[in-house]
């Protein structure tokens, strides 16, 4: 199958077709092409849309705010809201003098057996990070979710598959040429987002992972891992579409994989998003002189 076709079927990214409707269901064709308006989802795919929750800045003081977010299978575990900025404070606090010493194994144990955090006290697995020790890749998320808390693995369930589709597509895989980690490694309450404190605490660990891989790019995953990492209080949509830098390494960062299970049409902006990766990649790889597809060996 080919990789346009393939894209289609997975990810999404292709046409669909549905039934004409009447004006309101149309929108405007690009200027200048010449095309009718393009007939929008028909009217019960579009009603079960519109039917999603919406994030506004104060619920309280809004007074056509939609109904709360309905139950969701545990599988999916979506508590994110990639587009909504947050503003939690900066915190302080003591980082183990021997944390850029450790070793792979050596740090694995010592994240397995943390209690920086009351986060510690509920988990049932730390979730530390798998892929290639050694990836040019490195994918940094948020923090595990209900079924990465069980299996001890990141991205797993729904948003596990879609991200390993969207990986696929770049001939990239968690077994071989990517890492996966996360910012937290244990589970929040309720997958609640992390407090400023465990972000703090949690970082330097995600810190000697950067330095152990060192990877030349890094791919942000959601609104609270690139605030995080770029210690900004950006929205995804003002952080998009830009190389910015985490430790000398260029990040670029892209939506949430459970939060385009929700917000099916910004699939399409997560690849372009990846496209850019992609490119920063190959810029990455050319200013040490080295071609894409060379071995591991000479990428170092």
């Amino acid at each position: 199958m080919a990789l346009d076709e393939w894209l289609v079927e997975e990810l999404g990214f292709g046409p669909v077709w549905v039934r004409r409707g009447t004006h309101a269901d149309a929108v405007p064709a690009p200027a200048g092409s010449g095309e009718a308006p393009i007939e929008t989802q028909p009217a019960p795919v579009r009603a079960a849309m519109e039917a999603e929750p919406v994030a506004v800045e104060n619920q309280a003081d809004t007074a056509d705010a939609r109904a709360p977010e309905p139950p969701v299978a545990p599988d999916d575990d979506l508590p994110w809201t990639d587009e909504a900025p947050s503003h939690a404070p900066a915190v302080t606090v003591d980082v183990p003098e021997d944390i850029d010493a450790l070793d792979w194994a050596t740090l694995s144990e010592r994240v397995a057996g943390c209690e920086r955090c009351r986060l510690c006290e509920r988990r049932t697995n730390t979730v530390f990070g798998v892929g290639d020790p050694e990836a040019d890749w490195m994918l940094i998320g948020e923090a595990p979710g209900e079924n990465e808390d069980k299996q001890g693995e990141p991205f797993v369930g729904q948003a596990g598959k879609l991200l390993d589709n969207m990986l696929r597509a770049l001939s990239l895989s968690r077994e071989s040429n990517v890492y996966i980690a996360n910012v937290i490694k244990c589970r929040p309450p309720g997958n609640r987002n992390p407090e400023p404190d465990e972000v703090a605490r949690c970082e330097p660990y995600l810190r000697r992972q950067v330095e152990l891989v060192k990877p030349k790019v890094i791919v942000a995953l959601g609104r609270f891992a690139a605030q995080s990492l770029l210690r900004s209080e950006g929205s995804i949509a003002s952080l998009r579409g830009q190389v910015h830098e985490y430790r000398g390494v260029p990040v670029v960062v892209t939506y949430h994989p459970a939060y385009l299970l929700r917000s099916l049409p910004d699939k399409a902006k997560a690849w372009a998003d990846l496209c850019l990766a992609r490119k920063t990649y190959a810029d990455a790889l050319a200013a040490l002189g080295v071609e894409a597809g060379a071995d591991k060996a000479a990428r170092r």
